[in-house]
């Protein structure tokens, strides 16, 4: 596949990840952060929200599996997930969130497990699509070409 063809690719993979609300404009603040200086940048911040997303919802699940919920530490990983969510744009996952910070108010241990449930979905499936927009990234760069940049205009839902 030719690199033009492979951009336009991306470019549409991109525009979906917006269109179905996986990723809102904090993802493009996130990629105009990225330079020749530091071309890893944005792999490199997704990958540590990766890192820091399983080990949260790894202690969400323990701490809901407790015969005894400490929801004030629920809410403090909720929160934490929340707020990592939204620094890289990951809007479905820090959607998902805003219920479950509520059902922690209420001490709805019930709805706390099927709100982490929700989340961690909405975890995997926006963990996928980035790995397959940086895969496909690989592609262009390794066939010579560049990422190109986009503003928010340019991908016109």
């Amino acid at each position: 596949m030719e690199v033009g063809q492979m951009r336009r690719q991306w470019l549409d993979y991109t525009r979906s990840l917006f269109l179905e609300g996986f990723l809102d404009a904090q993802f493009m603040q996130l990629q105009q952060l990225q330079d020749d200086n530091n071309p890893d940048f944005v792999v490199e911040v997704v990958s540590l929200f990766f890192e820091d997303s399983e080990r949260l919802l790894k202690d969400l699940t323990f701490a809901l599996d407790q015969n005894a919920v400490d929801f004030k530490k629920v809410d403090a990983h909720v929160h934490q997930l929340k707020g990592s969510s939204s620094s890289i744009g990951a809007q479905r996952v820090k959607n998902a969130c805003i219920p479950f910070r509520n059902f922690c108010e209420e001490q709805n241990t019930d709805a706390c497990l099927r709100c982490l449930q929700q989340v961690k979905q909405e975890y995997c499936l926006v963990k996928n699509k980035l790995e397959t927009l940086f895969r496909l990234e690989q592609q262009i760069v390794a066939a010579g070409g560049s990422i190109p940049m986009v503003e928010l205009t340019q991908l016109s839902f």
